[in-house]
């Protein structure tokens, strides 16, 4: 996989804030907050577990940023850098476009890198962790060049291009 970075990713306690923050002190953004995703299944680590989480999208020059919370209880990819409770938060994952995220999911482990989350959202886009945090200090996440995909990502660096802090920061928006 040489495939360069297409998003940078924190987990965070409140996206808003974390959002709002990171615009006033690195001039990113706008941002777009997806509340609730809605997926159809989420595998955590070979555990069938629900995922409630939410989103904020921006753009930082070239690299899309994403804050994430989670807003259900109990384990996840998340958690597993950064405990329930703990007010621990911070960088969590790269984003890469692959071909197959299943398949890269199964030669990242295959050289040391298990799974941390395999996850199929409602319109069947299927996204993955790779965890590499013992090595990198961070995970991988993986997803394909889909249109839904790149469409949204081109939508987030289209709005960044004119973007001086005149407009809303934050615009909230629903993913299906």
């Amino acid at each position: 996989m040489n495939q360069p970075i297409r998003q940078v990713a924190y987990f965070c306690d409140d996206v808003r804030v974390a959002a709002l923050e990171h615009h006033r002190q690195f001039d990113s953004g706008p941002y777009f907050v997806a509340e609730h995703i809605p997926l159809r299944s989420s595998v955590h680590r070979g555990i069938a577990r629900e995922l409630d989480h939410t989103s904020a999208y921006g753009q930082w020059g070239g690299v899309m940023i994403e804050f994430v919370q989670q807003n259900s209880p109990g384990p996840s990819a998340f958690r597993d850098l950064y405990p329930e409770h703990s007010g621990r938060f911070g960088l969590h994952h790269v984003a890469v476009f692959v071909d197959d995220p299943d398949a890269e999911a199964t030669r990242l482990a295959e050289v040391g890198f298990p799974t941390a989350l395999r996850a199929v959202m409602n319109d069947g886009f299927v996204f993955a962790f790779a965890d590499t945090w013992a090595q990198y200090g961070h995970m991988i996440e993986l997803y394909a060049p889909v249109p839904q995909l790149t469409g949204f990502c081109a939508m987030v660096a289209e709005a960044a291009k004119d973007y001086r802090g005149n407009t809303h920061a934050i615009t909230t928006i629903a993913f299906e």
